[in-house]
């Protein structure tokens, strides 16, 4: 089966590639030909699999965990067509293995989907994972986020060595207690990262952006404002403090300083996420501090988290948003001032058909400059939250393409934004390319 599997799987994915197709169609062929294809595989690695998970910031977390292990002499497999489902993990390791069905890497940092990250675990055991956070995202799909931590916590459960758990966010944070408890499968080693006092009022949990200040469901006091009390475990690795272009990061009791390349300050606790997972999969075998450090700012982003492009000669960012909590802190990690601004929101699977949760942003800081263009499927939706915040728009054109056409001709000279939902992102990328030049510089 193996040696029929493997080279049939590489063809379709040839095949596929040639024709346009999505990246995880292969993963799929050979889940049916050839059901322990993955399994088989991915038990061959010496440190095994670690699973990165959690409503936001999974892609550019994972990419910061693959760059921090490389810098440490790790050869690390990933999933870095972005496809988070079973099948496209699969159809990443037919990129990877040769003729044989063998794989050349030490370790399988993946990013997965909540719910399909459940399937994963069940089939392949992870030996380490990351949980990032529980926030409202895809209510058709997840239904409220009680759900959602509990497919996490299915996660925490298959996990055999380490769990690093965001000790921020109550839901995830109380996973500890049920890993641990006399009747668990595994008993795995649980680490935290976390924020300094004066970040807390930074990035609310899902329940502090509707209530304020309160106690958590997990019954973690939770802070409301700098400098209040909080009863919290000790974190492997803290986000002390963020910079316009650096941060600094406490961890063995010393704090180191890097530059970031990554925008957002999202992104930057999620570095901190990044350290710790890494440093649980070194363990205590001898870790070089200043290239881990170093490595850490040169990541660059994540395509569509924060990326820039150069378009006409002028700066052109995708921010990509999903949830209430990533536009918030989309918004407010890139400021208006000075761009032209576009709007793209779909309604499409990837997206998630239920829009409801525009209405739990907030977008004053939109008004003084407006914005540009709107468009995608839920365009009119945007415009008439937008109207809500008394937020002046300009277009309002349904077609991505004629509106990025509209945009660019409308805005030339000037440095633009585009936040955009994930498949008005990739339609947004594939007009660009038809457009105009366009060179990836971050």
């Amino acid at each position: 089966m193996l040696s029929f599997s493997v080279p049939l799987g590489k063809l379709v994915r040839t095949l596929s590639r040639l024709r346009g197709g999505g990246s995880a169609f292969p993963g799929l062929v050979v889940e049916k030909i050839d059901p322990r294809f993955m399994q088989r595989t991915l038990a061959s690695l010496p440190h095994g699999v670690a699973v990165v998970s959690g409503t936001n910031g999974k892609t550019t977390t994972t990419k910061m965990v693959v760059e921090l292990l490389e810098s440490q002499g790790l050869k690390v497999f990933t999933n870095r067509s972005g496809s988070n489902f079973t099948r496209g993990v699969a159809a990443s390791l037919l990129g990877e293995v040769d003729w044989r069905g063998r794989l050349d890497a030490d370790i399988a940092i993946l990013e997965l989907d909540e719910a399909h990250a459940v399937h994963f675990v069940n089939k392949v055991p992870p030996r380490y994972s990351l949980l990032l956070n529980v926030l409202r995202d895809q209510l058709d799909r997840f239904g409220e986020i009680d759900k959602t931590a509990r497919l996490l916590e299915h996660i925490a459960s298959k996990t055999t060595d380490t769990v690093v758990l965001n000790r921020e966010d109550p839901r995830v944070a109380r996973i500890a207690k049920t890993i641990n408890t006399l009747d668990a499968v595994h008993h795995p080693e649980v680490r935290y990262f976390g924020l300094d006092e004066s970040l807390r009022s930074t990035f609310p949990n899902d329940d502090e952006m509707r209530t304020g200040s309160g106690p958590s469901p997990s019954g973690t006091s939770v802070a409301a404002a700098p400098g209040e009390a909080v009863d919290l475990p000790d974190a492997d690795v803290v986000l002390r403090r963020v910079g316009a272009q650096d941060a600094d990061f406490e961890f063995d009791g010393k704090t180191v300083t890097t530059t970031m390349k990554l925008r957002g300050v999202y992104n930057i606790f999620n570095a901190a996420a990044a350290l710790s997972l890494t440093r649980a999969v070194l363990g205590t075998g001898p870790i070089d501090t200043p290239k881990l450090v170093k490595a850490l700012g040169d990541v660059a982003p994540a395509f569509g988290r924060g990326e820039s492009l150069t378009v006409d000669g002028q700066p052109l960012e995708l921010v990509l948003v999903k949830n209430p909590s990533g536009f918030r802190l989309g918004l407010k990690s890139f400021p208006a001032g000075g761009y032209a601004t576009m709007i793209a929101i779909n309604d499409n699977y990837a997206d998630g058909r239920d829009m409801s949760w525009l209405w739990d942003v907030e977008f004053e800081s939109l008004r003084e400059g407006g914005v540009d263009v709107l468009t995608g499927v839920r365009a009119y939706d945007m415009a008439l939250r937008l109207q809500y915040d008394d937020v002046p728009f300009g277009t309002v054109e349904p077609d991505i393409t004629a509106a990025l056409r509209t945009f660019i001709d409308g805005s030339r000279g000037k440095p633009k934004r585009i936040f955009c939902t994930y498949t008005s992102m990739l339609a947004i990328r594939r007009e660009l390319a038809k457009i105009t030049i366009v060179e990836v510089v971050s």
